[in-house]
């Protein structure tokens, strides 16, 4: 069954805002809010655990934590504390971080996939307990295992867009996270991709993490906006070209419409559909309550 949740965006709201965001959402009856590590605004697993601290039964989704930005054993480090601390709600996703941000810091490696295929099944034996070494072109492991390592190892999900690496998340990690933007043949697309993905590396139901669904588990992300107006103010946040056929890429106006909407994603293979408010949502709070009512409607 597909789930629907929202997200607090590190572009409108400061870091301080997040406890807040998190009880409304929370609040709201949603069973996911994610959030997301862009260069330079805040880190993913420091908000992570505030929102998790906060709440008592919301899941927080990290989508995503730019790989080259950590050692893989720190970032398993710090999914293994905080899914020690709240168990079974942490959803992580590693990504390739935007190739500029990750110039500006030194971190830029020459073969994103490359670094993407050997980082996911390094951080999944890692969180599973293993000794993992690893003797890659960017992944160095000698023997390491976690000390701390969680009861139950979380899903671990790859941001992935075009072609190869979309069947790469499908090849080595639990879930893939989709952007939003795109359309729900577009989405249909990607998802035939991620599965192929598993398929042609011999991946099955006891190759994935814990989870609901007992399969790859696919998120996208879907720009929502509620009331009059609202693709409007979807194509003012667009930063760049508006699309002719936005309509087909956003979902707005009555809850109900939404909810319409929100439905195609999840006819076409989406587990969880992750609404994006508008970047002038007056009130967030309100926001999430309509999403709230969009998640009991599906």
């Amino acid at each position: 069954m597909t789930s629907v949740g929202t997200i607090f965006s590190p572009y409108p709201y400061p870091p301080e805002a997040l406890p807040e965001a998190a009880l409304a959402a929370e609040g709201a009856g949603l069973s996911d809010l994610w959030l997301w590590e862009d260069c330079f605004r805040q880190s993913a697993f420091a908000a992570a655990s505030v929102a998790l601290a906060v709440t008592s039964s919301l899941k927080i989704g990290i989508g995503i934590s730019p790989m080259p930005l950590r050692n893989v054993a720190v970032t398993a480090m710090e999914i293994a504390t905080i899914a020690r601390l709240f168990p079974g709600r942490l959803l992580p996703g590693v990504g390739h971080g935007v190739q500029a941000w990750m110039s500006k810091v030194g971190a830029r490696v020459a073969s994103p996939l490359t670094l993407m295929g050997e980082y996911v099944p390094a951080l999944r034996g890692l969180l599973a307990g293993d000794e993992v070494t690893v003797d890659g072109r960017y992944v160095t492991l000698d023997a390491v295992r976690l000390d701390w390592p969680p009861a139950a190892a979380p899903r671990v999900y790859a941001a992935a867009e075009g072609p190869k690496t979309l069947r790469l998340s499908g090849a080595v990690a639990d879930g893939t996270v989709l952007d939003s933007r795109y359309t729900v043949d577009q989405i249909a697309h990607s998802v035939s991709e991620v599965r192929a993905g598993r398929v042609e590396a011999g991946r099955g139901e006891a190759d994935l993490g814990p989870g609901e669904g007992g399969r790859h588990d696919i998120v996208t992300y879907v720009m929502a906006a509620f009331g009059e107006g609202g693709a409007q103010r979807l194509a003012a946040d667009w930063g760049g070209p508006v699309p002719s056929d936005l309509d087909q890429r956003v979902v707005t106006g009555t809850v109900a419409e939404v909810t319409v909407g929100v439905r195609g994603f999840a006819d076409v293979g989406v587990d969880r559909v992750i609404l994006l408010p508008p970047r002038d949502e007056p009130d967030l709070a309100a926001y999430f309550s309509r999403v709230g009512e969009v998640a009991a409607a599906l």
